[in-house]
């Protein structure tokens, strides 16, 4: 059965965090909160976060996850005091906006190749981000057909409804769809559980360490959004 419309993750699939959400600002952050971190320690904080974000799949949207997740990154890079809640408060509220933000080179090209083949084009984001602001942001305006965002629908992924939503506002069946994200719990798992198909986008360098079990499930790992087109056109 041929492919009717793709749906994208939007962090880290469809942008990345510029010197703002990097190690040297979170330390420009915490300073303004009277905090001291060692931005060395950025990377292993934000690893050491992850699971914080992999709650159950009935999850509601609850800004006050991320929160944690955020304290909890300035706490590993050694932020202590009163307050450290409020500066991830503060990180929290601007990691909403585009400009803070970069599209990954590829993007426009991909968007625009699938587009011109007329394939139905769709966003499913975790974030609190506005979805309409960030296409416009981006000069995306055209190519996505529909946007759905938990801070919105009200669970994230993988909860199966906030796949079934979007497919609803592009008028195409889950066998006709296909997920493309940089997360095996939100974006693989959950479009498989909503009887979508999926493809892991992992930038890493080496090879990822579920790719094995993923081709044995049918998911395709791709390095680069570039690879995409030949994937799904051509299916």
């Amino acid at each position: 059965m041929s492919t009717k419309a793709v749906f994208f993750d939007v962090d880290f699939t469809l942008i990345y965090p510029g010197p703002m959400f990097r190690g040297e600002g979170y330390r420009a952050f915490c300073s303004r909160h009277g905090i001291e971190v060692d931005e060395a320690k950025f990377e292993r904080a934000v690893v050491s976060a992850a699971s914080l974000l992999d709650g159950p799949e009935d999850t509601p949207y609850d800004a006050e996850i991320f929160i944690a997740y955020t304290r909890h990154i300035i706490e590993q890079m050694g932020g202590r005091g009163a307050d450290v809640d409020a500066c991830a408060r503060e990180i929290y509220a601007e990691w909403a906006a585009c400009q803070h933000f970069e599209l990954y080179e590829e993007v426009p090209a991909v968007l625009r190749a699938l587009a011109g083949a007329g394939i139905r084009l769709g966003l499913i984001s975790n974030s609190h981000r506005c979805l309409a602001s960030f296409q416009s942001h981006f000069e995306l305006d055209g190519l996505i057909a529909a946007s759905v965002s938990s801070s919105e629908h009200g669970f994230m992924k993988p909860h199966p409804s906030i796949f079934s939503a979007a497919l609803r506002l592009v008028e195409v069946p889950a066998a006709q769809a296909v997920m493309v994200g940089d997360s095996v719990r939100q974006d693989v798992d959950g479009a498989l559980g909503a009887g979508m198909c999926a493809i892991l986008l992992h930038r890493g360098d080496g090879t990822h360490p579920r790719e094995r079990e993923l081709a044995r499930r049918g998911v395709p790992v791709i390095r680069s959004l570039a690879e995409l087109p030949p994937l799904i056109v051509g299916a």
